[in-house]
């Protein structure tokens, strides 16, 4: 077996939910990446690593050191990633992050600096781009089969964290500022900047209205770029499932609408109109886009194609992240990005 074909050995830092998803979803591609080892404080996720076979360490130095491992991948609270990026650029291991990569863009700059740096993928948990749906939207846009674009409307709520426990760093408003924008809004403003380019400014609205929250449970955020076009953006967290994300163009338009969330994947419905054509109503079976995201990072490793998600777009989008945590400190002003 080649070295393009072996798996890439990863350390997966951090066994809580969404620690636990990927490496349930990472047994369906193991031909192309391994978890050898994981890193998690709690002791839960000692006996989690121990049931799927591999080892766990307490930190996320001690198992930078586990032989054979090439890459980390990042499940870890926002506040830890800048750390644990460095000490995995210090010991050359490729890294994937889960969102947001920072809350800052000097954050942002300084993790595709130090990764560029040292010639290492640094691979994004922005699954969304990894939806069939979305990459045909995606496609149709750049090809300009869409046309002149015009506005984004996009919607990603759920009520999943209205039942943790209060100390639970979800709901810490230091590591997820404005209700649902890091857990679910992020996603929305990646497919936003990589569709219109680098944002002009922002106006948010965050309000405690249905929870005990600290952070806000319903905020929406109004996007100007400077190329034109807009993006009114809302994410939820006291509201039953749902995910929305509609492109307008001068010559048609795209709505994509999740059937479940990406935790357990059901499918879509897109429904879509070109100039001159009646409204098509697709249904598109479900995929694993989180485990499709892995494997391409995995494959750049392997150098059989280049990482989609580039480093000056994850720039742009924590620009505006951090823009979007101004205007809500502000009371809705208006921020420039």
């Amino acid at each position: 077996m080649t070295q393009n074909n072996v798996p890439v050995k990863v350390a997966l830092i951090g066994l809580g939910w969404w620690g636990r998803k990927m490496t349930v979803v990472l047994q369906k591609a193991r031909q192309d990446i391994e978890i050898v080892c994981a890193a998690e404080p709690n002791p839960a996720g000692a006996a989690f690593a121990k049931e799927h076979g591999f080892p766990c360490y307490p930190d996320d130095a001690a198992a930078l050191k586990h032989s054979g491992v090439e890459a980390v991948i990042l499940a870890t609270p926002h506040s830890l990633h800048a750390e644990q990026i460095e000490r995995a650029v210090a010991a050359r291991k490729h890294i994937f992050c889960e969102k947001p990569l920072a809350l800052t863009r000097a954050g942002a700059e300084k993790a595709v600096n130090a990764c560029a740096a040292k010639k290492l993928v640094l691979g994004m948990g922005h699954e969304r781009r990894f939806e069939p749906p979305v990459a045909a939207m995606i496609a149709a846009a750049q090809s300009g089969a869409l046309g002149r674009l015009l506005q984004i409307e996009a919607n990603f709520s759920h009520d999943k964290f209205v039942s943790l426990d209060a100390s639970n760093w979800r709901l810490n408003p230091a590591e997820a500022p404005v209700g649902g924008m890091t857990a679910t809004g992020i996603h929305l403003t990646d497919l936003s900047t990589l569709l219109l380019g680098p944002a002009r400014d922002v106006r948010v609205s965050c309000e405690k209205l249905a929870s005990n929250i600290p952070q806000g449970d319903t905020m929406s955020a109004h996007i100007r770029f400077k190329n034109g076009g807009t993006a009114y953006i809302s994410a939820t967290l006291a509201t039953p499932f749902i995910s929305r994300f509609a492109l307008f163009g001068t010559k048609g338009w795209i709505d994509i609408r999740d059937k479940a969330h990406v935790e357990s994947p059901a499918g879509w419905v897109v429904t879509s109109a070109n100039t001159g054509s009646e409204i098509s109503v697709k249904e598109i079976p479900p995929a694993e886009p989180v485990k499709d995201n892995l494997v391409a990072f995995a494959h750049a490793i392997r150098g059989k194609a280049a990482y989609q998600i580039t480093g000056e777009e994850l720039i742009n989008n924590i620009s505006i992240l951090e823009a979007i945590i101004a205007s809500a400190a502000q009371d809705g002003a208006i921020v420039n990005v």
